[in-house]
């Protein structure tokens, strides 16, 4: 079995992703964030839209929702807790919740704080996750409508997934975060890498993402929250995690 993933520009900072399963001709688009990107996407790869994946029902995320299913007929599948708010969706899953997608399951994982519905999807057998705007490359959506603690315990639960897993997010945010996360951890030599590696790519117009857990582990100060170096760092040893994450995401708000 073999999914394609192909990831491309859409509005200023969004990023679209199609997969495909080129056994069944499945072919999903995470999110919907534009509609002409998307359709551009699909004619260059051949590929006929089956489905759209939501995380989440903010509108750079949802937009191209009704137009394309009214122009492909798609499944529109997003989060039971922001049911109302998806337009054109046809079925809601939570957490635990697992659906077959082509040859692929699909697990659901409640992901909120950024909204109190957002999830993400990840794909085992394949290793890829698609986590919208709960986490990017060395940062995280800002809290929006959950708390701290509650946007602490999904990137707890994005951070136990396997580490050689490849990861997909909803936005070139990648080098503002390395240039913030080096003010939490400016001696962490795999961020200082890092961070000249994305220098290095975006001076080349090129996309820094996907990224993996691997390197969020090793170089996401708000994943990092519960490492006893960054606690050190912030002058808060003794802090529950969730704690430093919030001192942590209050100072990216403050930026």
């Amino acid at each position: 079995m073999t999914l394609k993933i192909h990831q491309f520009p859409a509005r200023s900072d969004n990023y679209g992703v199609l997969i495909h399963d080129t056994e069944t001709g499945m072919t999903a688009s995470i999110d919907a964030p534009e509609v002409s990107a998307i359709k551009q996407a699909l004619d260059a790869k051949g590929w006929r839209l089956t489905h759209i994946l939501n995380t989440h029902h903010h509108q750079d995320h949802t937009e191209g929702n009704a137009a394309l299913k009214e122009e492909t007929g798609c499944e529109i599948i997003g989060p039971l807790g922001e049911a109302a708010k998806i337009p054109a969706l046809d079925h809601q899953v939570g957490e635990g919740d697992m659906f077959r997608l082509g040859n692929f399951d699909v697990q659901v994982l409640e992901t909120p704080g950024h909204t109190l519905g957002h999830i993400s999807y990840f794909i085992p057998e394949a290793k890829v996750a698609f986590v919208g705007d709960t986490m990017f490359a060395m940062g995280c959506g800002r809290v929006f409508e959950g708390s701290h603690e509650m946007m602490w315990n999904s990137l707890a639960k994005l951070r136990a997934l396997p580490a050689d897993t490849s990861v997909y997010v909803g936005h070139e945010y990648t080098q503002a975060n390395a240039e913030f996360a080096l003010t939490i951890e400016p001696d962490n030599a795999a961020l200082k890498a890092r961070a000249a590696e994305v220098d290095a790519l975006r001076g080349q117009d090129k996309p820094t993402l996907p990224t993996t857990i691997a390197k969020e582990l090793a170089t996401n100060p708000f994943v990092r929250a519960c490492e006893p170096e960054v606690k050190a760092a912030l002058g808060m040893p003794d802090a529950a995690d969730w704690q430093v994450f919030g001192e942590i995401r209050t100072r990216k708000d403050n930026a």
